[in-house]
């Protein structure tokens, strides 16, 4: 279990929901896709679609009013996005076999990027700057950050990152990770909100040996802090290939260390929260530590 109000589901039961609600599917089979996320549950439907049933268990409304705002910032970025974006079908209902609604998307072919794989490739990293380039110049139509999860104030987030210095005795070494927060923290606001991934980690980008194929999750594609998607050099890119992925993208000092300050706040998270429950998000926290502690980017 990696949350307390997780909900788990069969695949008789995804495959009972699929067919029964969207019998255009019926004849597609259904099967269990293995994964490290940790947001939802995913089964493939036949060759071109997935279906995706949170994780977690929420208000039923909340959820339903989340999934449809999804579905609009999956169009969006899917207009914006120079990679292949998976592009949403349709929305489930609950049922008495499965409390929540659910979404099926379009499926898109590819292996999730890990740091073992791409942090040494000079393509990977350039197709990288392309996909932030081309999302940060996207309009932000007059909105700015809607004050969920990263990309607002980066000392907000001083309560959740006391918990995860707390938990993470044991794990890290938590008094020189306190001294780094300690200066990420008092970082200033640079800059207006621009358009934005805001969960830009290896699980969300596809790739062929090392070129990047797809985009997955932008359901929280908005406004927010221009350096919020830099955290993706962090999780992936050796200390070369990050320097070709700044240089390209001409990041100056403040915002570098604020994207290395998003970084920060997500990997904490990760070592601790899902020590047992998600192996390979801790590992990739612990290697993102890792790459942080040893540029000393405060």
């Amino acid at each position: 279990m990696m949350h307390h109000e997780q909900l788990d589901i069969d695949i008789h039961t995804a495959r009972q929901l699929v067919h029964s609600q969207f019998p255009q599917y019926r004849n597609d089979e259904v099967v269990r896709v293995e994964s490290s996320g940790t947001d939802n549950h995913i089964f493939r439907i036949g060759s071109k679609l997935v279906a995706r049933f949170p994780i977690r268990g929420t208000d039923v409304d909340l959820c339903l009013k989340r999934l449809r705002s999804e579905v609009s910032a999956m169009r969006e970025l899917h207009r914006v996005c120079p990679f292949p974006t998976s592009q949403p079908i349709g929305l489930g209902q609950p049922s008495a076999f499965y409390p929540m609604p659910w979404a099926i998307q379009t499926w898109i072919e590819g292996e999730v990027a890990t740091p073992t794989i791409v942090s040494g490739s000079t393509a990977f990293a350039y197709d990288l700057v392309h996909l932030v380039s081309a999302l940060r110049q996207a309009d932000v139509a007059g909105r700015v950050f809607d004050g969920s999860g990263r990309g607002g104030s980066i000392a907000g987030h001083d309560a959740w990152m006391e918990e995860c210095l707390v938990k993470s005795e044991g794990h890290l070494d938590v008094i020189l990770l306190r001294k780094m927060w300690a200066k990420f923290r008092e970082l200033p606001a640079s800059g207006p909100d621009v358009m934005s991934h805001r969960d830009l980690t290896p699980a969300n980008l596809l790739i062929d040996a090392d070129r990047i194929v797809g985009v997955l999750d932008g359901g929280s594609f908005g406004p927010a802090d221009r350096s919020l998607d830099y955290v993706v050099a962090w999780h992936l890119l050796d200390d070369e290939r990050r320097e070709v992925f700044r240089n390209a993208l001409q990041i100056d000092e403040l915002d570098w260390k604020r994207g290395a300050a998003w970084a920060f706040q997500q990997a904490m998270g990760l070592v601790w929260y899902y020590h047992t429950s998600n192996p390979a998000m801790s590992a990739l926290g612990h290697s993102t530590i890792s790459r942080l502690l040893c540029a000393s980017p405060v």
